[in-house]
């Protein structure tokens, strides 16, 4: 059986000066200590998005096992990468912040200031009546903190993995094919137009937002989908201005959030439905990726305001690359999770602090 099938997020790319360095504050702040792949490689597919130069770069990818994406730590190695010309804002057009899955909110908000996290704001209620607040890491990247109850494995562990991301459009309505349809955020949770309290925490209390915050559906496919768990996206849209496009005179890998990464099968099959919907991968590798310790293929579609999204298709996994243990997914039933305690094997590369 060969189905297309949108399986979870399985990372966000994050944009740093300093893979390593950041990757140690993720582990300590977010627990994204379970590597997938650490590599070194030029980016020879992506140059629609480099300004047609090949740049080098390394690449980690790390997850949390308690459940939810992980991040794809991102760092040139061929240029110094670009910050924003000026600081975003909550208006701004693109990922804006990664919604990160959480136990206790108060707990949490102790453990994320005893890291050294900005804190943007006490805990407060969202639009959904779920305690929520918003921090900033030491690069100036936004993440929100939310109480979730969709979870691989549980643990004392705080904070577990990506829940989603929010994500400026100039349109909620022309946004809405893409990720309802064709990435599957099926469910609308809110879809409501005010001046919000909690995005006051952001600097945005005075400014009218419309927010439709979409879910995805709780039946996980794909061999990695029950620890990708249910997904959460937010559309935010405003009459305010400016409205500017976050990379903005930067390339995809400059400093920030770079794209939002979807697990998936059936890759050829989701390239139909989307060509048939007028949309088109702007890129697409084909069986070439490979990044040694994992395989498979990529590819990239934008919404219509050209926020990157990524799908993968692995291939590919290390269990154990110390004594050559991969899996080989390329022939499973793709609507079929494995079962929970090989993934809970990946734990066996957990890097500990």
């Amino acid at each position: 059986m060969n189905q297309s099938t949108i399986n979870g997020i399985q990372q966000v790319g994050i944009g740093v000066k300093d893979a390593n360095q950041a990757w140690a504050w993720y582990r300590k702040a977010f627990n994204m200590d379970v590597p997938i792949f650490q590599d070194s490689a030029e980016a020879n597919l992506m140059i629609r998005y480099t300004s047609q130069k090949v740049e080098s770069r390394h690449a980690i990818l790390a997850l949390n096992l308690q459940g939810g994406g992980g991040f794809e730590i991102w760092q040139y190695t061929s240029k110094v990468p670009l910050a924003a010309e000026e600081e975003l804002t909550w208006k701004d057009l693109g990922i804006l912040a990664v919604k990160m899955r959480c136990h206790d909110i108060h707990k949490t908000h102790a453990h994320l200031k005893n890291v050294g996290a900005v804190i943007l704001g006490e805990p407060v209620k969202n639009p959904l009546g779920v305690w929520h607040f918003f921090i900033k890491d030491p690069y100036g990247n936004i993440f929100e903190l939310i109480e979730n109850g969709s979870w691989f494995n549980k643990s004392k562990d705080l904070v577990g993995g990506v829940l989603g991301v929010v994500v400026g459009v100039s349109s909620i309505d022309a946004a809405l094919p893409v990720y309802q349809k064709h990435l599957k955020q099926v469910e609308t949770l809110c879809d409501k137009t005010g001046i919000w309290e909690d995005f006051a925490q952001v600097g945005e209390g005075n400014t009218k937002f419309r927010r439709a915050i979409l879910q995805g559906s709780p039946v996980m496919t794909g061999a990695f989908g029950k620890l990708f768990c249910q997904t959460q996206f937010e559309l935010i849209e405003t009459d305010a201005q400016p409205r500017t496009k976050i990379f903005k005179n930067r390339n995809w890998g400059d400093l920030g959030f770079i794209h939002v990464c979807f697990d998936v099968n059936g890759m050829e099959a989701i390239k139909d439905k989307l060509f048939a919907d007028g949309l088109d991968l702007t890129v697409d590798s084909g069986n070439e990726f490979d990044m040694g310790k994992a395989a498979g293929r990529f590819s990239y579609l934008e919404d219509p305001d050209g926020t990157l999204i990524e799908m993968v298709e692995t291939y590919k996994v290390p269990i154990m690359e110390k004594i050559g243990w991969y899996l080989n997914l390329s022939k499973r039933d793709n609507t079929k999770n494995l079962p929970n305690f090989i993934v809970k094997l990946l734990a066996l590369n957990r890097v500990k602090d």
